[in-house]
């Protein structure tokens, strides 16, 4: 069979010329977790909060750039895992590999063994087969587990690594915030993806223009966060307004049927002011919007551009990686657009009050969900 690698033009060139390529290996990076996460925190705000503590932790020098990250992930769930690996790319690394643990990939496979199987249930299997292989597939790698011929993936004892980042859990109290710092006097530190804030930070006053719960970076769970919070906010206030746009784009057709089956969907029609329609598709992006809630189709949304584009000059607080000038929100004449990265009940929240929420209004908001989290279960002390 044919292999296709990516590579720079350099190389290219070079390989044009000799016949032959070399590959070099990056170093590792191995990053561990100890403690254990608040009640009120979501993964999400594990992942940026990896970026900040291991830039103190090297003094400023992001050891994650050109990098391969080793991230033990213990209980978390491959979907959920993805929100971490996904965002390696902001963290400058080339490449990253979660290190589970067998009772927790066993689950993993098992998840997406139902959702191939709906799949081809619906008819969207081919002739030869590929969705059913992939189960077969992945019945083949659980036995494997279960019997102990070829547990999860471990790290061989001798492992060698660039350096080890062990992230605290126990420090990790308020949501973080990924921020473009757009007026940052050093230019170089904008749009860095490494200036990561905890809500307190903002006082509880900045002005959000319009959030976006969607990307590749959220998950099923994110949705539901979405439907509870909602709920929590209509027992506290008696109804649900929305002082600036909300944008929720599911990550597939197939979650938004098991949201359906659940009955998170119904909680998401109840409170929106838009619901998508395949038999109405939009003819361009949308760039003026109400202050509802707009449900959107799954897939791909702001960070594209292809759905929804913001207004120049807003300021969007978002669950995607994306805060480069220009990607999601441009600027306008007088003001800077800027995309804020948060979790989902950060995104949430602030449109619901058209700011960034402080931390009292944000613990209320949240109180008996659950948020993503895991358990790790490869520490450093």
């Amino acid at each position: 069979k044919g292999v296709a690698f990516g590579a720079d033009s350099g190389t290219v060139a070079l390989a044009l010329a000799t016949g032959e390529a070399s590959m070099p290996i990056p170093d590792s990076v191995k990053v561990t977790f100890k403690g254990a996460m608040k009640e009120h925190m979501d993964f999400r705000d594990v992942v940026h909060a990896t970026q900040l503590q291991m830039l103190q932790q090297f003094d400023g020098e992001n050891v994650f750039q050109g990098r391969i990250i080793e991230v033990h992930i213990g209980t978390l769930l491959a979907d959920q895992a993805f929100t971490f690996t996904d965002w390696t790319a902001e963290m400058k690394a080339k490449a990253s590999i979660c290190i589970s643990q067998d009772d927790t990939l066993i689950q993993s496979l098992e998840i997406a063994k139902n959702r191939i199987q709906i799949m081809i249930d619906k008819g969207m299997d081919n002739h030869n087969q590929v969705l059913q292989g992939l189960i077969n597939k992945a019945n083949k790698r659980i036995e494997e587990i279960k019997t102990g011929i070829k547990p999860a993936l471990l790290p061989d004892e001798n492992a060698k690594y660039y350096a080890e980042v062990v992230i605290d859990l126990d420090i990790i109290n308020e949501p973080m915030i990924a921020d473009p710092d757009v007026n940052n006097v050093d230019v170089s530190k904008r749009y860095t993806h490494d200036t990561i804030r905890d809500l307190t930070f903002y006082g509880g006053d900045k002005k959000v223009d319009l959030g976006f719960v969607g990307s590749c970076m959220v998950h099923k769970d994110d949705l539901k966060i979405v439907s509870q919070i909602l709920r929590n906010i209509e027992k506290q206030n008696g109804k649900v307004e929305f002082k600036a746009p909300l944008v929720v784009a599911a990550p597939t057709y197939n979650i938004i049927d098991e949201l359906k089956a659940e009955g998170d969907w119904e909680y998401l029609q109840k409170y929106s002011g838009f619901e998508f329609s395949d038999a109405l598709p939009k003819s361009t992006a949308r760039t003026e919007y109400e202050n509802i809630m707009y449900l959107e189709r799954p897939g791909c949304n702001l960070c594209m551009g292809n759905q929804e584009k913001a207004e120049k000059g807003d300021t969007v607080m978002a669950t995607s990686t994306r805060l480069f000038q220009g990607r999601v929100v441009e600027d306008k004449d007088g003001k800077k657009g800027e995309s804020l990265l948060a979790s989902t009940p950060v995104v949430v929240l602030s449109a619901i009050l058209g700011r960034i929420p402080n931390i009292e209004e944000y613990k209320a908001s949240v109180e008996g969900i659950n948020l993503t989290k895991f358990t790790p279960i490869s520490t450093k002390q």
